[in-house]
């Protein structure tokens, strides 16, 4: 059962108070019910993600489903990754040119651009796209098959849903996002570049020169590491709102638009987290390094 159907069911049941003080008790029951299936959903979906777990480690997928899954999430992606990843480096330099150009320190946009590219833009924008294209399509699919009984009908017939359905999924995102977030990275760049160079007239040889001192390899290892997260995160909660979808029409566009907007919000708080850690993890290998511009 989804957090919203618990929270409506809880609605439904519980007698209203009139009055002013009675409107507070309300308010406060009611910000409890929802805490509560807060609290319900978040130990489902971690029950959700350990069964996921123990068929990932005890029985792969088939081949031939583990590559329909990773052509529909992977391949079909670069598209709109590569397109959003280049015009995001643009505006990167938009935005940055004039502040920089206060201060004459045009020439090193390509240091900024490459940086942001890598350590933070390239995995959030990977993730997002992958989010919105793919996690919400999954949601809807398997929504569709909760509500239509075919899960139910896995189940009768021996097979294991979690096995047939979600480890394909989940396994596709989490191996085929760090290859969409280096296409993101590598076209962002690109854009970046190809603007500030022949938009904005910004020197070639000093443009890459600093573009080169200032990344680092740790920078693209940062990025990559926070996508297996991401689409570990996009797998999880995609598949999980499918299999708890609630029936009808209305019931599979709230789990797809649930589906992304939970994906979305987990990778945010994600990124901050794993970018404090890393960070740490940076500065205890390389003290004497500085973390934003460095040679």
């Amino acid at each position: 059962m989804s957090m919203s159907s618990m929270s409506t069911d809880y609605n439904r049941n519980v007698r209203r108070r009139t009055g002013f003080f009675g409107g507070i008790y309300d308010s406060i029951a009611d910000l409890g019910g929802y805490v509560l299936a807060a609290f319900e959903t978040l130990g489902d979906m971690t029950m959700f993600a350990w069964r996921t777990f123990m068929w990932l480690s005890t029985r792969l997928p088939r081949r031939e489903t583990l590559f329909a899954n990773m052509y529909q999430i992977g391949v079909l992606s670069l598209p709109v990754v590569a397109l959003t990843g280049t015009f995001i480096g643009m505006v990167l330099a938009v935005q940055s040119y004039t502040q920089f150009r206060a201060f004459g320190l045009e020439t090193q946009l390509g240091g900024v651009i490459n940086k942001s590219m890598f350590r933070e833009l390239g995995p959030v924008l990977a993730a997002t796209m992958l989010a919105g294209r793919v996690g919400s399509a999954m949601a809807a699919e398997l929504g569709t098959m909760r509500v239509t009984e075919q899960i139910d009908a896995l189940a009768s017939m021996g097979a294991n849903p979690i096995q047939y359905l979600v480890v394909p999924r989940f396994l596709s995102c989490l191996l085929l996002i760090p290859s969409l977030t280096i296409m993101a990275v590598f076209m962002g760049v690109v854009g970046g570049a190809g603007y500030c160079i022949f938009a904005l007239d910004i020197d070639l040889q000093h443009y890459t020169s600093n573009a080169r001192q200032f990344v680092e390899n740790w920078d693209l290892f940062y990025g990559v590491i926070k996508s297996f997260f991401f689409g570990a995160t996009i797998g999880l909660v995609s598949c999980y709102r499918g299999f708890n979808c609630e029936p009808g029409a209305e019931g599979v566009g709230s789990a797809a638009t649930t589906a992304f907007v939970q994906s979305f919000v987990v990778i945010i708080m994600l990124d901050l987290f794993l970018s404090i850690f890393l960070d740490e993890i940076y500065m205890a290998i390389w003290p004497s390094s500085p973390m934003m511009f460095g040679g």
